[in-house]
């Protein structure tokens, strides 16, 4: 974070870590601090006040982890069950960061957003 700051950047690009996850409340205090924009992959980070999250949702990848466990239970053999992808991804916006910041969020991003924290 220091170097983006001593950088002059615009933005963070948060990274699908456990340590980002853990610390998203301290990430989006920094990030407001310094003015800088922060976009990670999972949501729960926009409730502690980063700016935006797009990523794989995660309740609809527990889901089908639990449907891939079920069938393993069941006798499937691991080896024989197809590797997915993510299908579902969630974007949320959090207002209250982008006053902060003094942005303005396009109403075409608000329309497509799944949560937006007002």
């Amino acid at each position: 974070m220091k170097a983006a700051v001593r950088q002059h950047a615009g933005a963070l690009l948060g990274l699908a870590s456990p340590i980002f996850f853990r610390q998203r409340a301290e990430l989006a205090q920094v990030a407001i601090k310094n003015r800088l924009a922060a976009i990670v992959p999972f949501q729960e980070a926009v409730e502690a006040g980063v700016l935006i999250a797009y990523g794989a949702s995660l309740p609809h990848m527990l889901r089908r982890a639990a449907e891939y466990v079920d069938r393993i239970l069941k006798g499937a053999k691991p080896a024989d069950l197809p590797m997915e992808q993510p299908t579902k991804f969630d974007l949320a916006v959090d207002l209250r960061t982008a006053r902060a910041l003094g942005l303005t969020v396009p109403q075409s991003v608000l329309i497509r957003a799944d949560q937006v924290i007002e």
